[in-house]
Parts: C-alpha cells; sequence; structure tokens
C-alpha cells in the first residue's frame, strides 16, 4: 500500500494534464506510440503484437500504435531502435528492456524530450514512467520451483536456464527458484543462470552440454519461453523422457510438443497480447495526462486491480495478477 507521501510522488510523476496532451486534445493528432520487443519474429512478441494492433484498432483516430524490434538478441541494437525514435519525437515509447541498464541513458534522453516511457519486465528501470509487471517476480519463479520440486520428490540436481543475466524480470524468477529450492535440502542447484540468448537453438545446447557434465541431473527450470523448448529437444533425443523434471515459461502452443511426449512437464506463462495493450493504455494515459492508482481496474484481464508502487527512479510500477499455469491437460484451452 502506498504512503500518502508516495502516492504523491507517483502521481506527480505520471504529472497532470501535460503540454502534449493538451495539444492532441485541440489538434486531434493521433497519439504515436511505438512499442519496442527484444526481438521481432519470435512467437512471443508477435503474440504481443497482436495486442498492440488490437489496441489501435480500438482507438482508431487518437492512438497510431506500432510495434518493431531488432532482428537478433542484442541490447545495443535495441537502444539504437530506440534512439532513432527519440531523434524522431514520437509521443511515447512501450518498451520490452532486454537489458534496462543499457537502455537508461536514451530513456533519460526521451524523458527529457518530453516522451513518455513506460517499460515491461524492468522494473529496475529508472528513466520509466510507468513500468508494467505481469505479476510480482520473485514469487512466480519460486512457483516454478515448487512445481519442479513436486515433479522431482524434492531431492536430486537441477539447474536454470534464462535468456539473459541483462534482463531483470528472467534473473528474478531464476532467483526465486533457488531460493524456493533452499527449503528442500536434498535439492541441489547445479550450473545456474546459463545464458541461451532467448535462443531456442542455444537452450538445446546449454541442455546437452549439462546433461553430459551432470548425467545423474533430475530436473531443469527455464525462464525464456524458448528455454523449455531446447530443453526438451535434449531430453528426447537422450532418451530421457519421462525421467527429467523441465518447467518454465512458454507458449501453450510452441512447447505443446513436448507437453503431449512429457519431455515438459508444465509451462507458466502470461498472455503478452495483453501486455502489450497495457503497454499502450498506460502510454496514452501518461499522454492524456491522466493517472494509474492501487487496486485500479485497467480493463485489461489479469490487471484488474492493479498494484501501484513508486519505482527505484521517476516513475511507477504497476503489477497485475495475470500468471497462468498449464500441463499437459489443459494447455489446449489456450490458443497462442
Amino acid at each position: 500500500m502506498l504512503t500518502k507521501t508516495k502516492c504523491a510522488a507517483a502521481i506527480i510523476a505520471l504529472g497532470t494534464l501535460s503540454v502534449a496532451g493538451v495539444l492532441h486534445a485541440q489538434n486531434k493528432k493521433p497519439v504515436d506510440i511505438v512499442t519496442v520487443v527484444k526481438i521481432t519474429g519470435m512467437s512471443w512478441f508477435n503474440r504481443m503484437e497482436v495486442g498492440v494492433k488490437e489496441f489501435g484498432a480500438a482507438n482508431v483516430g487518437v492512438v497510431n500504435a506500432r510495434q518493431i524490434g531488432p532482428a537478433q538478441s542484442d541490447a545495443a541494437q535495441q537502444q539504437r531502435l530506440v534512439e532513432d525514435l527519440v531523434a524522431k519525437k514520437v509521443d511515447a515509447i512501450a518498451v520490452v528492456s532486454m537489458d534496462p541498464l543499457t537502455l537508461e541513458p536514451v530513456l533519460k534522453r526521451a524523458l527529457d524530450r518530453g516522451i513518455k516511457v513506460v517499460t515491461h519486465e524492468a522494473d529496475n528501470q529508472k528513466n520509466t514512467l510507468v513500468d508494467i509487471e505481469a505479476f510480482d517476480n520473485t514469487a512466480y519463479g519460486a512457483r516454478l520451483n515448487e512445481r519442479l520440486a513436486e515433479c522431482m520428490g524434492k531431492t536430486g540436481k537441477w539447474s536454470s536456464l534464462l535468456g539473459s543475466l541483462g534482463s531483470q524480470s528472467q534473473v528474478q524468477w531464476a532467483d526465486g527458484g533457488a531460493n524456493n529450492a533452499k527449503k528442500y535440502p536434498k535439492m541441489t542447484l547445479v550450473d545456474a543462470k546459463n545464458e541461451t540468448a532467448n535462443d531456442a537453438e542455444k537452450a538445446y545446447g546449454k541442455a546437452k552440454e549439462i546433461l553430459r557434465k551432470h548425467p545423474d541431473i533430475k530436473g531443469f527450470q527455464g525462464s525464456s519461453s524458448l528455454d523449455v523448448l531446447g530443453i526438451g529437444r535434449a531430453i528426447e533425443e537422450a532418451g530421457l523422457t519421462g525421467k527429467i523434471c523441465v518447467y518454465g515459461t512458454g507458449l501453450p502452443s510452441e512447447a505443446a510438443k513436448f507437453l503431449e511426449s512429457g519431455a515438459v512437464g508444465g509451462i507458466a506463462f502470461w498472455d503478452p497480447k495483453d501486455a502489450g495493450i497495457m503497454m499502450n493504455k498506460a502510454a496514452l494515459m501518461l499522454v492524456q495526462g491522466k493517472t494509474i492508482t492501487n487496486g485500479m481496474d485497467m480493463g485489461v484481464p489479469g490487471y484488474n486491480a492493479v498494484t501501484v508502487k513508486k519505482g527505484p527512479g521517476v516513475g511507477i510500477i504497476v503489477t497485475g495478477k495475470a500468471w497462468v499455469e498449464v500441463d499437459k491437460s489443459n494447455y489446449k484451452k489456450y490458443a497462442f
């Protein structure tokens, strides 16, 4: 719960009716919002783009919404895309930060030029007005690990993979898993936080390497949505399906094959489409001079009673309760 002082600070961070908001209202010029994702063409962000386009279609004449991203998992490429948007002076930038620290200088320049900044999966980002979190990241990682622990019988070696050590949320998931496993003295974490660059092929290579190094390993926890794909493939090829437990973030459509075979025990996720809508909705509110308050219903599934707290910099962190967990028995309920 925010104190009166923190609440006031959060409202100041979001701003009263901005000059940009007044000009847009007077000129009826559509608000130009650009969403910058980690990698373009990846299924997770293709799904997010559905939300971005849906938001734009629902606000025709009010918003021009589009999504861009680098072709590879490269923080420098993402930074250059944001720099270009700052130079063009778009109205708002919504970014899924690959490496929040790398983006700090360019996001500061964006704010200095009056561009509204919204981030996602970056609760350590200082130069953002609103950071959107689908849920408490540490709790999410702990829950993934609890499912893994139950599958492993709470005993044996396990390892963790993540897309990037610069990805704040994925590090928090891995740490949440490691802290949860400490409850079980017979579980041993080996070779923690293997980087996969958000690439299923690299996750596959890392999993094979770990299987060679630890032939008695009993579990894997993945963070990137592509980690479980690489791990599942490595386990199937090694003939270890049903003998090693795998849980991690993923999309039902991508993980289906491995859920069906049993190479992956279960996944968790939040709908990237809804996250895309949330970021763009927050960006529009910023331009219009509106505020997001504690307990607010944002009208987006999983964000019906958001928690708001002061962020580490100039803005606020808005957290929903949007995670979903599935296994072989129920993944078909989700068509993405």
